[in-house]
């Protein structure tokens, strides 16, 4: 437990926020894995200054189990935090830091897991990543990679806080961004010209329209706080100044969607609302331009699978839950076919939020969770 502390009084001061460099914080890692016998490898960001590492403890003639973690925070700007955000801070069973929960602590522990796994039967596999914060980006080189690996790990836990649940689903994410296109022009004359505005506000009835038929017809799953897709317009950017009439305007919006709902039928039922609208307004110059600029799957591990037993095993929970944010996970289910689920320390709802923190006992369980998983890697799994 001391040690896990120390670590992640470590990591909580690389102040590794997405986009800009973590290769510090993959040093300091990979350090430690290469003292505790780790075969490192790092998959590097075309620009040199973010890495992903995945490290390898154990022979790597059989299939183990992956611990993933991603390496990157939110910003703090614009967040009143009590203390340096970078710097850790204890106070009643709490430390306090960015990523201290969302999810340093939980590379703290498998670092410190790590230094002490000894000679392993099976391997213990671990992954950290960069820029999962902004639609899991970074992770994706790294599973290419991994493509081609001769053997694959048999099970993956990504660590995200779960309060140590284990999580077998959460949505998908699909990003998109649609340019309103019309026909600038004097205030004074509005009606002559195309307002852009009022098309991208048009379309965002489009969106809500979408969203009413997604609760009201479409698929639930009940064991979500929201148990259906969900349509969300979030960011809305035109205009020059109120005497000109806008000529575009941009509309950033997403669908989380549950696994049977397919997010590009929703994105056909909206493209044709749009036109739709278009066809309404008669005018040559008013058009839709839409872009998907990020997208990543969800999971629905059956509650039956092999490793949901195996994580239940480590922990001693006897059920199961799906969580609102999205994750790794997704991606190390469906592209490299390693059944998956979601379990590690803190709880999200003190993530991304001013005095982020995580409490000692949760680390102290997940640190007996991560020495349950030695002690099968070393009896063969």
């Amino acid at each position: 437990m001391t040690r896990t502390c120390e670590l992640l009084d470590q990591l909580v001061a690389f102040p590794t926020i997405s986009k800009q460099p973590n290769t510090d914080l993959i040093d300091f890692a990979e350090g430690i894995l290469t003292a505790a016998g780790a075969d490192c490898q790092r998959v590097v960001h075309c620009d040199g200054t973010r890495a992903n590492l995945y490290a390898t403890i154990g022979p790597n003639d059989r299939p183990g189990v992956l611990l993933s973690g991603h390496t990157d925070v939110v910003p703090v700007e614009g967040q009143s935090w009590a203390s340096d955000p970078f710097h850790l801070r204890s106070s009643d069973g709490r430390l306090y830091g960015r990523g201290t929960a969302d999810m340093k602590g939980f590379c703290a522990a498998i670092l410190a897991a790590a230094e002490r796994a000894g000679d392993l039967t099976t391997p213990l596999h671990i992954a950290l990543s960069y820029d999962e914060e902004i639609g899991c980006v970074g992770v994706r080189s790294l599973i290419d990679t991994l493509k081609t690996a001769p053997i694959l790990p048999k099970f993956c836990i990504v660590g995200e806080p779960t309060s140590l649940a284990i999580a077998t689903g959460h949505k998908g994410k699909t990003a998109l961004t649609t340019i309103c296109h019309g026909r600038e022009g004097h205030s004074a004359m509005a009606p002559l010209a195309m307002n852009a505005l009022h098309l991208a506000s048009d379309f965002v009835s489009c969106l809500r329209a979408e969203q009413s038929s997604l609760a009201e017809s479409g698929h639930r799953d009940d064991d979500y706080d929201v148990p259906y897709s969900t349509v969300h317009a979030g960011i809305l950017r035109g205009g020059v100044q109120v005497n000109i009439v806008p000529n575009s305007a941009q509309i950033d919006w997403e669908i989380r969607s549950l696994a049977p709902d397919d997010p590009r039928q929703s994105l056909e039922r909206i493209e044709a609302a749009a036109q739709g609208i278009v066809a309404a307004s008669k005018d040559p110059d008013a058009r839709f331009e839409t872009q998907i600029t990020n997208s990543y799957p969800g999971l629905d591990t059956p509650k039956s699978a092999e490793v949901v037993a195996f994580a239940k095993s480590l922990t001693g929970a006897n059920s199961t839950i799906k969580v609102a944010f999205g994750t790794e996970a997704g991606l190390f289910d469906t592209q490299l076919d390693i059944p998956t689920v979601v379990c590690g320390p803190g709880s999200m709802a003190q993530g991304h939020k001013p005095d982020e923190f995580i409490t000692e006992d949760q680390l102290a369980r997940c640190d007996g969770m991560l020495d349950d998983l030695l002690h099968r890697l070393r009896a063969g799994l």
